[in-house]
């Protein structure tokens, strides 16, 4: 039995010697990274900024390779099934954590098929009113609400997705009922924003944020934890007298499940190094983005984090899987 033990002993240790050994020389080839969304979105354009940097720290190129649909479903199945040798990667946002609340069945289990290498930017929410609504604040807006029950609407791009489970969020909070109706992406949705058909949305603010400027819309709060970076005279939700309140559109680095630590490591610093670096963080600022480059650790436990707050969240508005 002690010889048996001593041989486990020895064979550990020899593989973490191999694995500290490849590691050391890792990479040496380009690093593919799976973008689930279609060329031109906020997860192309933040990467792609980063990616010099990054590359110029780890020594090789990284390769951005399009997966568009299903909810970001498509993609994540590609990166949680490639090998574990970090150089297959990939690009997630919020419907990463939200759609295991709003499907019955992924090809995948968020928490336990992916090595999390770091978050890259927390894009803030608003919350924005047609300007015909007759309050200038988060509590007016929900004593008008608690007024007239079923009467207020607001849009969303589509069932399941942040901006409906963020609307679901404060009816839930404030206990009033607000009526959702989905569109097909945030667009239209803005645009019937705009035109008085419906009379409320939370969208990303880079998106939101010009129609503020121009009055077509009245911006009454945002949704992080804390102010943005870019929108320091607006005030949270929780400012705003919704306590807790907070939604976060959070873009993060992953790879599969499995990838050695060491490997992880490399990829997570040379994230951290180029979200670090002086003009880079002020373009992400100006983009409207809050720059994070979190621990490898500290992307884990926000990832658990938010999963189990969507399916509170899901539960609570009757969101049914589909």
């Amino acid at each position: 039995m002690k010889t048996k033990v001593l041989l486990f002993l020895s064979l550990l240790a020899a593989s973490a010697a191999i694995g500290g050994a490849w590691a050391q020389n890792f990479p040496t080839k380009p690093i593919r990274v799976i973008n689930p969304a279609s060329p031109g979105g906020n997860s192309e354009f933040f990467f792609r900024l980063l990616s010099a940097k990054m590359s110029e720290t780890i020594g090789q190129n990284f390769v951005m390779d399009y997966r568009p649909g299903a909810g970001g479903t498509i993609g994540g199945d590609i990166i949680a099934k490639s090998p574990p040798d970090g150089y297959t990667t990939g690009l997630v946002a919020a419907s990463f954590v939200i759609n295991p609340s709003t499907y019955k069945k992924l090809p995948f289990d968020t928490a336990k098929d992916f090595t999390p290498l770091g978050i890259i930017v927390d894009v803030p929410s608003g919350l924005v009113i047609h300007p015909s609504m007759p309050v200038k604040s988060v509590t007016e807006l929900i004593a008008l609400a608690r007024q007239k029950p079923g009467q207020i609407f607001f849009s969303s791009s589509g069932r399941g997705g942040i901006g409906h489970l963020a609307g679901e969020m404060l009816n839930s909070a404030a206990k009033i009922q607000l009526v959702h109706v989905a569109y097909k992406g945030a667009g239209p949705a803005l645009v019937d924003l705009i035109a008085g058909h419906v009379q409320m949305l939370f969208a990303s603010m880079p998106l939101l944020f010009p129609h503020v400027q121009a009055g077509k819309v009245r911006l009454l709060a945002q949704t992080g934890s804390k102010r943005s970076v870019s929108l320091q005279d607006v005030p949270t939700m929780q400012e705003a007298g919704v306590p807790g309140y907070v939604v976060r559109s959070m873009f993060g680095f992953i790879g599969p499940a499995g990838i050695p630590r060491p490997i992880a490591e490399k990829l997570n610093g040379a994230l951290a190094t180029a979200i670090k670096d002086p003009k880079n963080n002020k373009t992400l600022v100006a983009r409207g983005a809050d720059p994070v480059g979190s621990s490898i650790d500290e992307h884990r436990a926000a990832i658990l984090s938010e999963l189990a707050k969507w399916k509170k969240v899901a539960k609570e508005a009757g969101v049914k899987p589909i």
